[in-house]
Order: structure tokens, then sequence, then C-alpha cells
């Protein structure tokens, strides 16, 4: 029996290469002028190859899990404690939460090295976010004395908004800035 062959005859005589298996449609033939031009990386992949676009997207990541943390924790608290020490209850075990979330994913440091100074670090970050969220309950309690907890989480949720630009910028010059290409 004779081996396969390696390449058959076309149109006119001309050689062409058998068919690979497993090539995706979209490849180019090997050989092809194509294949030896490099692909195009499309926008999200190169926006993505910089250091600060996939710090954001990772931070809004542990962002969401640790505000939707805190609105629970808060819910939880607030009958028992009042909005500003709910707030505060939610916002420190989250802070710490949000902290060790960051530096693993967001700036991707891992290991016990400098662990401790790193969350001391994060505390003040958490301590801006408290005034910031308290402040805030304050003035709504001054302007609405009767304001129940939905109007308190819509004041903490856009006043963690501001404190959220705060802690990343804190977080990247400052906590993490030994990872700042991560």
């Amino acid at each position: 029996m004779d081996p396969q062959p390696t390449e058959t005859t076309g149109p006119a005589g001309s050689a062409i290469a058998p068919s690979r298996r497993g090539r995706r449609p979209s490849e180019p033939l090997a050989g092809s002028p194509a294949a030896a031009r490099p692909a195009a990386a499309s926008p999200a992949l190169r926006l993505w190859r910089v250091p600060l676009a996939r710090q954001l997207a990772r931070f809004t990541g542990v962002g969401i899990v640790c505000t939707l943390s805190s609105l629970a924790l808060f819910t939880l608290c607030r009958p028992w404690l009042g909005a500003q020490a709910a707030n505060a209850v939610a916002l420190i075990l989250t802070s710490v939460m949000n902290t060790g979330l960051n530096r693993r994913f967001t700036f991707r440091v891992r290991g016990a090295e400098r662990l401790a100074k790193d969350h001391l670090n994060g505390l003040v970050a958490m301590a801006v976010a408290l005034a910031l969220t308290s402040g805030s309950l304050a003035v709504l309690h001054w302007v609405d004395p009767s304001a129940g907890v939905v109007a308190e989480l819509w004041t903490t949720t856009v006043a963690g908004w501001a404190a959220t630009a705060v802690r990343f910028a804190l977080l990247r010059l400052w906590i993490f800035r030994r990872a700042r290409d991560a």
C-alpha cells in the first residue's frame, strides 16, 4: 500500500498543502502571506496590556464584592447599632477584606512580606472612606432627620464612590507602588 501523500496537485499542477487537523477556520495556512503577518490585537486586548487598565478592571471586581458585602452588613447592623455605628462596622470589616483582595488580585502582591504594613496602610484608606461616608450620613440626617434605611444606603453608596477613587489612588500610588505594573 502506498503511504499517505504529503501534498496533492491542484489546478494547473500547483501544489496544495493537505488540510491540517485542529486548524481553526480563521487561522491562515502555514506558508501563506497571511500567516507571515502578525495578527492585529483587538482594542480590548491592547487596552488590557496597559497596567492601569488591568488594575482598574480587577479593582472594580473587588469593589463590587466589597460594596455588596458592606451594604449587607450595614443593613444587618443598622437596627441594633444605628446608622453611624453600622456604617463604621461595615466599613471596617469590609476594608480589611478589600485590602487583602486588592493586594492579591488587583496588584498581584503575594506572600507574608509587608502583609501587616499593607493592612495598616489600608486602614488609612479606610479612615478616608469612613470620614466621607460618616460625613455624608451626618449631612443626610441634618437635612432629613427622619431619613430611612434606603436613603442611608444610597447616601453611603454615593459617598463610597468618592472614597473608592481616593482608595484606588492611595493603593496604587502609595501602599502597593512596588506593584504598579501588575
